[in-house]
């Protein structure tokens, strides 16, 4: 085992390269930030750490195992989910309304990081096999090494989603109401499709 502080930094690379992969939480963060500003990052990045604090109490008691039998079930469930928040999102972009002009239904910033987490499948297969290694390898060294792998995942989160929300919501004063809209469909259109690859994924297809 390495030292706390280079431990720390692996937690944070490793956590940076799943968080920058383009996948669902990222689509929110841009949707989100268009509506809210540069403060949706943090706001979604805390959703998305409460599931993982779910998931590092999962490991520490030994549910993992049980878990990775219903992969299946969580692959179709979360795509279900994703295309679902998908559609809502293509709908609210057909009749767009900058933020500001009036009032607006926005989704929130936490739950938004909440339901792109809980409903991506890879996330769940992630925590269940490399974050789990991770987490236990720092528990056998002791709960400070546990604490800042979690620290060091958490972290890579927060500044990478920070980072996009604040140019996005920068961009967004160059936009008029035309653009948001099709900004917004196409976000939703991303998350249909990485719903309906999760469910054929999930079957094997």
């Amino acid at each position: 085992m390495e030292s706390l502080t280079g431990f720390f930094a692996l937690s944070f690379i490793i956590g940076l390269t799943g968080a920058i992969a383009p996948g669902p939480t990222l689509i929110a963060t841009i949707k989100s930030s268009l509506d809210t500003g540069w403060v949706a990052g943090p706001k979604i990045s805390a959703g998305h750490m409460l599931i993982e604090a779910f998931f590092g109490l999962v490991i520490i008691y030994g549910f993992s195992i049980f878990l990775l039998e219903y992969t299946n079930i969580i692959g179709f469930a979360g795509g279900v989910a994703l295309i679902v928040f998908g559609i809502l999102n293509i709908k609210c972009g057909i009749s767009p309304v900058l933020p500001g002009e009036e009032a607006v239904s926005v989704t929130n910033p936490y739950l938004a990081g909440i339901i792109t987490s809980a409903s991506n499948p890879y996330f769940w297969i992630w925590w269940l096999t490399v974050g789990s290694g991770f987490l236990l390898d720092g528990l056998k060294a002791g709960t400070i090494f546990a604490a800042a792998f979690i620290t060091g995942h958490w972290m890579s989160d927060l500044c990478w989603f920070s980072a996009v929300s604040t140019c996005t919501s920068r961009g967004k004063n160059m936009m008029n109401t035309k653009i948001y809209g099709y900004i917004i469909i196409l976000c939703g259109v991303f998350l249909v499709m990485f719903g309906l690859y999760y469910i054929i994924s999930s079957y094997g297809i």
